[in-house]
């Protein structure tokens, strides 16, 4: 089933804490746009099948990654890509994206995507504490 736009970007406004819609709708887009880059065939298809259409796009066309990123790396490679953002405050946005993401993936393709990824990410995927944020 496929998550709404608006109610995608809601639960990652709210597990983000961010003051505006953009602001989580470029932390959605910077984040989908980097994990599409390490996933691969049939489990990528799955994962964009869940998220509303623009993200799928996003997370299908991705800029091919030279080699996959550990949780580390693709947190600062997060940092890099928005404006005014620390490793601290990408953490939260990688956060707050991908356990929204994974909300929609669902346990067994959340599995199947982990295996795919360097080991660590599993804690990427955990839901950011509220009031915590950086």
């Amino acid at each position: 089933m496929t998550v709404r736009w608006e109610a995608f970007l809601e639960q990652v406004r709210e597990r983000g804490e961010y003051a505006t819609p953009e602001e989580a709708e470029r932390a959605a887009r910077v984040v989908l746009a980097l994990l599409g880059a390490h996933l691969l065939g049939q489990v990528r298809a799955d994962l964009a099948a869940r998220l509303p259409e623009t993200l799928a796009l996003i997370l299908l066309n991705p800029l091919p990654a030279a080699e996959p990123l550990s949780p580390e790396r693709f947190v600062r490679a997060t940092a890099a890509w928005i404006e005014g953002a620390t490793e601290a405050t990408a953490l939260w946005d990688v956060g707050a994206v991908l356990s929204t993401a994974a909300d929609a993936a669902g346990d067994e393709l959340m599995q199947r995507i982990l295996l795919q990824l360097p080991p660590g990410y599993d804690i990427l995927v955990g839901r950011p504490e509220p009031g915590r944020r950086p």
